[in-house]
């Protein structure tokens, strides 16, 4: 009878033991959660409206949890990534190089339907008719690192125009165009993304002074710890977006709307060899 007893007890440990150890079984993504932070070019309301019903999407079809991670300026965005804080990144073309250097952040996909341009807008009535008559100005950039709004803009004026400009940073691209406006600064620095945003009524108050040479646009970027298995799951999920048309429309709120495969090496180390970091401004 005792011996009943004691097989009993040690089939009740025995199968004890094996529950516990399943419960540490990676069972797939079920349990995992990424955080995705993106530039914040845009107001914060902005980003939320048009990349949660992406994260929501991407929840639902990699089958693990999307949080979006969203900061207020630039430079709190860069202090975020440089800490390796956010699993994957939507960040500009030289904040690519940034992270690849800080981290190892790995590109993944870019809009392949356009290249980034950076535009100096001035006022249409205004007097300003050339890139030269903006020397000796003052220049409203959204943030020192912005890269085609600002950081690509200033080492063009500075190396390749040869005109010397003081530059005020006043936050977001809309901020720029407002204090161009309203005559706070001669000219304002942005992008087409985010100028064609504003109201037409806005932009005909502003005209298109100059813009830079075309790159590779933003990417989604991925931090190495992140698993070749999630990675190859959200660039699959993403691309069959590019199925449906609510798919193409959710691409283009987020600025992937025709998304295609990058590297670093073909298309953004090449920014290494622009000396942009002259005019890199890290925050403390």
């Amino acid at each position: 009878m005792r011996k009943n007893n004691f097989c009993n007890t040690k089939q009740i440990i025995t199968i004890m033991m094996i529950l516990i150890s399943m419960s540490f079984i990676n069972t797939g993504f079920s349990q995992e959660r990424f955080t995705l932070s993106v530039v914040p070019q845009f107001p914060r309301l902005v980003i939320h409206d048009d990349w949660q019903p992406l994260l929501d999407y991407l929840s639902e079809a990699v089958g693990v949890e999307f949080e979006l991670s969203l900061q207020d300026t630039i430079p709190l965005f860069e202090s975020d990534f440089l800490e390796a804080k956010p699993d994957f990144l939507f960040l500009n073309p030289y904040h690519t190089v940034m992270a690849k250097n800080a981290h190892d952040y790995i590109p993944l996909l870019s809009d392949g339907s356009r290249k980034l341009k950076g535009i100096l807008v001035v006022p249409s009535s205004g007097d300003i008719e050339t890139i030269e008559d903006l020397h000796n100005t003052t220049v409203a950039f959204p943030a020192p690192n912005a890269f085609g709004a600002s950081l690509y803009m200033r080492a063009l004026l500075a190396n390749d125009i040869g005109i010397d400009i003081t530059p005020t940073y006043v936050e977001t691209h809309a901020n720029a165009y407002r204090h161009t406006l309203i005559g706070e600064a001669a000219a304002g620095g942005g992008v087409y993304n985010t100028f064609r945003k504003e109201s037409e009524e806005f932009q005909a108050a502003l005209k298109v002074l100059f813009e830079t040479p075309g790159v590779t646009p933003h990417p989604l970027a991925v931090h190495p710890r992140v698993s070749e298995d999630i990675r190859d799951a959200v660039v699959a999920a993403l691309l069959e977006l590019t199925q449906t048309e609510d798919g193409r429309a959710m691409l283009q709120s987020v600025q992937l709307r025709e998304p295609v495969a990058v590297t670093y090496e073909e298309h953004y180390q090449i920014l290494e060899d622009y000396s942009l970091e002259d005019f890199v401004v890290i925050s403390e």
